[in-house]
């Protein structure tokens, strides 16, 4: 899934998939094959479409709903937090109780929240309705993935991954563009309403052509208990850290929030411990390399969330972009992943894993901090385009041998678990992101604002509406009151002060990308990824510690 908030999925999903009986190895006539990538692929590009349109809709979904920041960020995190708690369990529960049953329960669920979502009135339920998004796609997007693995023959399994990877390019590319749209020329709420009708052809389709099955010796029982123990231990987390931005970091109930959440996650890592049938077996993370890079996944997407998730307000509240233009931004990122996804993999037969993922963090690195620089003017191909095709190629070198390095650190029979512990650390790294950087942003904004009203003369009412827009990134049902140079001082303070805290978050992005790198250099050694060149077996842990 080559998406600027996920990464591709691992075709270790699909070679670890021992199909059963019931999935037919003699499966997979032009027919059915169709079907099954059709449904798969719809269901899928739901959720990884989603992901992204949501961003470019946010500014008008905070004008419209006159929220504040602090609960805008829910609008993502609520969705972020179901699928990072629930995607190793939704994957373990396909095996066990049917992939197909799984991934169309998931699907009604997500086409569900879409739903209610778009018919929210209020932000209370659309925060909500963005959880129940998230359990849905917790349970579709690895059993789309299962059920390719187990229903199309080993030989054609390949080309099925490359379509359904090569449709979810495209989707990606297209998504923030044509979401863009339908919010400039329709309602923001039209980007979830669109999904009910997708999810209707899908859930058709996979009931009527796409064959059960299930992995017989999957272990009984599911963690249930390390479930709620991560959602609830993340969700308590970033609660406290969402709420700092309000209450301050020595806020009594943002400390016990805090440490709930940390108790919480401390309770969850015991149970993993001790549990039969564990989502996350902590014995994959002895082996040095999985360990390395799956915080180098922390740190790398941990940047890519926070600055994605704050830069369509900078175009669109500070460049005066449209929400169209907005997702336009995005494309050459898009595109530069899209396009040298396959050449990158090369680097890692010619060179191993270790001088691309030092490389292309760093080079990560830069675009985050040219984003930093376009202040609140500038034409889009020095401020944007630029910049975004720098990230885009930046990630294009990493995200390939990053996979890869994730599969031949741990043997190959683990190689399912490892893959969805490295998607689940992208999408907590992602859900951190937005509520560690969006207090930052917030804060430096505010103060922001009080250094421009202290050193500038304004008029009584422009002071009453900037102090009325603090916590809000978008200030225009404050300023509306406002007439003439009243009006142009207060626009020109709000977007002087929003792209100052904008800037920092590019900057901060732009550290963690580094720290990423160098996280690379100390944990990857010479050689990892390169078991084909060397006539190692992937997977056998030649190259795993």
């Amino acid at each position: 899934m080559i998406n600027p908030k996920a990464r591709p999925c691992d075709e270790a999903v699909i070679r670890s998939v021992r199909p059963a009986r019931q999935a037919g190895e003699g499966w997979g006539g032009s027919r059915q094959k169709f079907w099954i990538l059709a449904a798969t692929i719809l269901g899928s590009s739901m959720a990884f479409v989603d992901e992204s349109v949501v961003n470019v809709a946010l500014p008008a979904i905070e004008a419209d709903l006159k929220a504040p920041v602090v609960v805008i960020q829910w609008l993502v995190n609520a969705y972020t937090l179901c699928l990072a708690s629930l995607m190793l369990i939704g994957g373990a529960a396909g095996d066990r109780l049917g992939r197909r049953r799984v991934f169309v329960t998931g699907t009604a669920i997500f086409a569900v929240g879409s739903l209610w979502c778009g018919l929210s009135p209020t932000i209370a339920q659309l925060i909500a309705a963005r959880a129940l998004q998230g359990v849905g796609a917790a349970l579709l997007v690895p059993s789309s993935l299962a059920i390719i693995g187990a229903s199309i023959d080993p030989a054609e399994r390949g080309r099925a991954i490359g379509t359904w990877a090569g449709f979810s390019a495209i989707a990606a590319a297209i998504g923030p563009l044509i979401g863009g749209w339908i919010v400039d020329h329709v309602s923001w709420r039209w980007i979830f309403l669109v999904n009910p009708v997708l999810a209707l052809p899908t859930i058709w389709a996979a009931l009527t052509h796409v064959p059960e099955s299930r992995d017989s010796e999957a272990a009984a029982g599911l963690d249930w208990l390390g479930a709620l123990l991560a959602i609830a231990g993340l969700g308590s987390l970033v609660f406290g850290l969402i709420a700092s931005s309000d209450l301050g970091w020595r806020d009594g109930m943002v400390l016990g929030w805090i440490a709930a959440g940390l108790l919480l996650l401390l309770a969850f890592v015991w149970v993993e411990a001790h549990s039969r049938a564990p989502m996350m077996p902590l014995d994959v993370f002895a082996s040095r390399t999985f360990s390395g890079i799956n915080l180098l996944t922390l740190l790398l997407y941990a940047a890519l969330g926070g600055a994605f998730f704050f830069l369509p307000f900078d175009l669109i509240q500070v460049h005066n972009y449209s929400a169209t233009l907005a997702g336009a931004a995005f494309l050459p990122f898009t595109v530069m992943m899209g396009a040298l996804s396959r050449w990158s993999g090369g680097l890692l037969d010619r060179f191993g894993a270790r001088p691309p993922l030092i490389i292309g963090p760093a080079i990560a690195a830069v675009g985050f901090a040219l984003l930093a620089l376009p202040g609140t003017d500038g034409f889009y191909l020095s401020t944007f385009f630029l910049p975004m095709a720098i990230l885009g190629f930046g990630m294009a070198v990493s995200v390939a041998p990053l996979t890869t390095t994730v599969l031949t650190a741990v043997p190959t029979h683990r190689a399912g678990v490892a893959s969805g512990i490295n998607n689940a650390a992208a999408a907590v790294a992602n859900l951190f992101a937005v509520a560690v950087l969006g207090a930052v942003a917030l804060n430096a904004y505010d103060r922001e604002l009080d250094r421009h009203l202290a050193a500038q003369a304004v008029s009584s009412e422009v002071k009453a509406a900037l102090v009325a827009s603090r916590g809000k990134f978008v200030a225009e049902p404050t300023l509306a009151r406002l007439q003439g140079d009243d009006r142009q001082a207060a626009d020109t303070i709000v977007r002087a002060s929003l792209a100052d805290s904008v800037a920092l978050v590019m900057w901060l992005a732009a550290a963690l990308a580094l720290m990423g790198a160098l996280c690379a250099a100390a944990t990857i050694a010479p050689g990892v990824g390169r078991a084909r060149v060397s006539g190692a077996k992937p997977g056998s842990g030649a190259n795993s510690r």
